[in-house]
C-alpha cells in the first residue's frame, strides 16, 4: 500500500484518514486484542469509582451492577466525617512519598555520577555490595530496622517510614546504566577546561538524567504510596499514619455495610497515583526528545 504524504496545513480530517489507510491488517488485529485487554482491566476500576458513588445497601447486591442506580456521594462525606482523620492520612502520605521521591533521586543521581564516573579503590566491590541489597526481602531486615529507629527515638514519626526508603539498590542502579550509555564529550571537554566532579554533575551530567528521573520519580511514588509493611511496623498513632494502613483500621471502623466507603477511600488514594503517572509520562516523552549528544 503506498504511503500518501500530506501536508502540515491539511486539515486534521484528512490526516486522520490517511493515517488510517496505512494501517495494515495485522496491526489492527493486534490493536483490537489490545483494547479488549484493555478493557478487561479497567474492569475493577471502573466498579471501585461505581461503587463509591452508589448506596451502601446497593453495593451488595447481588446480581452486581457496574452502574449505580443513582449517584449518591454521601460515602465521600461520611469518609471525611469519620472518626479516622482521613485527610491527615492523606497527607502522612503524600509528605512521606514526596519526600522519599526527591531523597532517592538526588542520592542515586549522585551515586550513579561516582560509580559510572570516576574510579576509585574498590568502586566496583562496593557496586557490587549495594546491589546485593536486591536480594534481601524488605521483612528480613525489618527487626534490625525497627530497632535501629527505636534507637534514634524517631518510631511513631514520618522520618521512620521515609528514612529506610532512602537507600534503594535498584534507583542507583537504573541511573548508573544510564548515564554510562550517555556520551562523555562535554564532561571531558568542561573536566580539561578544569571544572570540578560537582560542577560537571551539577550542569552537565543531571540535565541530561531527565527519562530515569521520570521513571525512577513513577517507581518510587507509587512505591512508598503504597507501602503497607513499614507503616504497619512503625506507625501507631494516626497523626502519622499513611493510607494503607489508614484504609484497614478504616474499614475496622465503619463495620460491615461499609463497602461504599471504604471504595471511597479507595479512590481517593488512586488518584494521585494518577495523575503522578500521567505527568511524569509527559516529561518522560519530552526528556527522551531533547536528551542526547549526536555522535
Amino acid at each position: 500500500m503506498s504511503l500518501v504524504r500530506l501536508s502540515p496545513d491539511a486539515p486534521m480530517s484528512h490526516r486522520l484518514l490517511s493515517a488510517m489507510q496505512v494501517i495494515h491488517w495485522r496491526n489492527a488485529v493486534v490493536v483490537t486484542l489490545l483494547l479488549i485487554g484493555a478493557f478487561f482491566m479497567l474492569l475493577p476500576f471502573f466498579w471501585m469509582f461505581a461503587t463509591s458513588m452508589r448506596p451502601a445497601s446497593e453495593a451488595y447486591q447481588l446480581p452486581p451492577s457496574f452502574f449505580p442506580e443513582r449517584i449518591d456521594l454521601r460515602s465521600y462525606r461520611e469518609l471525611l466525617d469519620a472518626p479516622i482523620p482521613f485527610l491527615q492520612m492523606y497527607w502522612n502520605s503524600f509528605f512521606v512519598a514526596a519526600v522519599t521521591t526527591i531523597g532517592v533521586v538526588i542520592t542515586s543521581a549522585m551515586a550513579a555520577f561516582a560509580f559510572s564516573r570516576t574510579r576509585f579503590p574498590g568502586s566496583s566491590l562496593l557496586f557490587g555490595l549495594m546491589l546485593l541489597g536486591l536480594m534481601v526481602p524488605p521483612a528480613l531486615v525489618l527487626i534490625p530496622l525497627f530497632f535501629g529507629m527505636a534507637a534514634f527515638g524517631i518510631v511513631d514519626s514520618r522520618w521512620a517510614l521515609i528514612l529506610p526508603g532512602l537507600a534503594n539498590p535498584l534507583a542507583v542502579f537504573m541511573m548508573r546504566e544510564f548515564m554510562r550509555s550517555q556520551p562523555r564529550e562535554y564532561e571531558e571537554s568542561a573536566f580539561v577546561d578544569g571544572a570540578s566532579y560537582w560542577t560537571i554533575f551539577r550542569r552537565i551530567s543531571l540535565p541530561q538524567m531527565g527519562p530515569p528521573i521520570a521513571a525512577l520519580s513513577i517507581i518510587v511514588f507509587t512505591t512508598s504510596w503504597n507501602n503497607f509493611l513499614l507503616p504497619l511496623v512503625f506507625v501507631r498513632s494516626f497523626d502519622v499514619m499513611t493510607l494503607p494502613v489508614g484504609i484497614l483500621a478504616l474499614s475496622g471502623s465503619f463495620g460491615d455495610g461499609s463497602l461504599s466507603v471504604i471504595m471511597a477511600a479507595v479512590t481517593m488514594g488512586v488518584l494521585p497515583l494518577l495523575v503522578v503517572f500521567l505527568v511524569a509520562q509527559r516529561f518522560i516523552v519530552e526528556s527522551i526528545a531533547s536528551t542526547g549528544v549526536k555522535r
